[in-house]
């Protein structure tokens, strides 16, 4: 794999050309570019293959893949809220050890500016093996970035996608990817998801099919146990949702 010391000339001209393709893609990827996908084809609550539908990208995973139980989330890597989150949701897995997986799904809100941009940057960085270092990456460094121009914010994600990498990877095949059409069938598919079990806002995270709103009071049942929770904003009690939800999982 190419290595990249410092930013190329081809690749900050292709980098500049990617911010005019994702400024027009934005609305075809919000709007959904998948009216043709047979949604009825796959469940919503299981881990998604790749696929023609989704560019040949599968689902994100945070965690193993083969975990007892699956958490799936939906998010904008723009939002405040899913970045203070992240980092709990990290350190619930950890602890977890092998127990949980959350699966990560991208739901754009359209006045973010730079949310499309970032979520075809971490998609592209997956496509060279390195997407939730670069998730963890956008997360950690929103405010650097979630209010940068055009010119500014490519100057960063490159400097992000060196960083993650380490200097081994291929920027220009990064930058490439960020405007390829597998990137947005990705990021498009997932929003067709969100949009038919009616995400309303982010972060957004589901169990057997029921929203553990983090935010407010709520509850779920899982297993034959309710939980319930008053608001789970603050980090540790959001930490001890996520445990207690498991444990009932696992009848535990």
């Amino acid at each position: 794999m190419k290595k990249f010391r410092g930013f190329s000339t081809i690749g900050a001209i292709i980098g500049v050309a990617v911010v005019v393709f994702l400024a027009i893609a934005t609305y075809f990827i919000i709007d959904g570019n998948n009216k043709a996908t047979d949604f009825s084809n796959y469940d919503f609550y299981s881990i998604i293959e790749p696929t023609k539908d989704n560019g040949n990208i599968g689902d994100h995973v945070k965690g193993s893949a083969e975990a007892p139980v699956l958490i799936f989330e939906y998010a904008d890597y723009q939002c405040p809220g899913c970045a203070s989150v992240n980092s709990r949701v990290n350190k619930t897995i950890e602890e977890l050890d092998g127990k949980l997986g959350v699966v990560y799904r991208s739901f754009l809100l359209s006045y973010h500016k730079n949310g499309t941009a970032a979520a075809s940057a971490a998609e592209a960085a997956g496509l060279q093996g390195y997407w939730k270092e670069y998730a963890d990456k956008l997360f950690a460094e929103q405010a650097e970035w979630e209010y940068a121009s055009a010119s500014e914010r490519t100057a960063l994600f490159n400097q992000y996608f060196e960083e993650v990498t380490e200097g081994e990877g291929d920027i220009n095949k990064f930058n490439e990817d960020l405007a390829s059409e597998a990137v947005s069938k990705k990021i498009s598919f997932d929003m067709g998801i969100a949009k038919r079990i009616d995400v309303g806002g982010t972060p957004a995270f589901y169990i057997d099919g029921q929203l553990i709103d983090w935010g407010n009071a709520g509850e779920v049942t899982v297993n034959g146990k309710t939980i319930t929770w008053d608001s789970a904003r603050s980090g540790d009690d959001f930490v001890k949702l996520l445990k207690d939800i498991v444990a009932a999982k696992l009848g535990e």
